[in-house]
């Protein structure tokens, strides 16, 4: 399962890398320039200033062109994941804040790896589409659904939620980041929390995205153990890490 998203992981990275899929196996790390192209996921608006990626080996950066200078002597010598350790993204910082930028936090991404049959645990109520809508503006779901308004750049397709009675102690959403790339979030409310609700909605969305042919995909950052818990438990793993450039000041 996890060779065949791999394989389309790739092609989607260099669909938004501006390179090719075999520059992202390959051992020299690679900078390139930036470019919007067609079926990218999209996070920040206009033409990226810089984008980091590795899947586990080498590196590839898309940057403008006025840091393609830094970046050459930057990546020299260093192991192409290594770039992703603090010292050496500190030092690209402080390249960044010459003209405004900063580094954003990594962004650890997760692909489908196995099979996973959740016993029925839960009441859960589905939602899709416009049916979401009802749910925007709560502040109990930053993270299973846009907050607090539609996205129109990466619509929520589908919600489904743990209920008990009529409270609801769960949800997972999904977002489609990119055409037929479904990012999965979740929220569980704390009161519901350590009962397994997050692997359990987790686990029935990233299947019922499987069966409509799309690309779950989960993310979580590099110190929040118990969301990387919820993915592997749910049958994700480990496969590409990023980060970006974003202007001082949340410009």
């Amino acid at each position: 399962m996890f060779g065949e998203y791999y394989e389309k992981l790739l092609n989607q990275l260099s669909i938004e890398y501006n390179c090719a899929p075999e520059d992202l196996k390959t051992r020299e790390k690679i900078i390139t320039v930036p470019k919007i192209n067609d079926g990218r996921r999209s996070y920040s608006p206009g033409v990226p200033f810089l984008q980091m990626v590795t899947v586990g080996g080498n590196t590839v950066i898309m940057a403008d062109e006025c840091l393609h200078e830094f970046l050459n002597d930057f990546v020299k010598d260093v192991e192409g994941h290594s770039l992703f350790e603090f010292d050496n993204l500190l030092k690209l910082n402080g390249e960044l804040g010459r003209y405004g930028y900063k580094i954003a936090p990594t962004h650890h991404m997760f692909l489908p790896c196995h099979d996973v049959k959740p016993e029925e645990k839960f009441q859960v109520k589905w939602f899709y589409d416009e049916e979401i809508n009802r749910f925007y503006g709560d502040k109990r779901f930053p993270n299973a659904i846009a907050y607090p308004t539609p996205c129109l750049v990466r619509p929520d397709r589908i919600v489904v939620v743990a209920t008990g009675g009529d409270e609801i102690m769960g949800m997972a959403g999904c977002s489609e980041d990119a055409p037929h790339w479904q990012q999965i979030g979740i929220d569980v409310l704390p009161e519901y929390r350590s009962r397994g609700i997050g692997t359990y909605l987790v686990t029935l969305l990233k299947n019922k995205i499987i069966e409509m042919g799309d690309v779950p995909f989960y993310g979580t950052a590099a110190a929040n153990t118990q969301s990387q818990d919820i993915a592997i438990n749910s049958g994700f793993k480990p496969a590409w890490v990023e980060t970006e450039a974003v202007k001082m000041g949340g410009e």
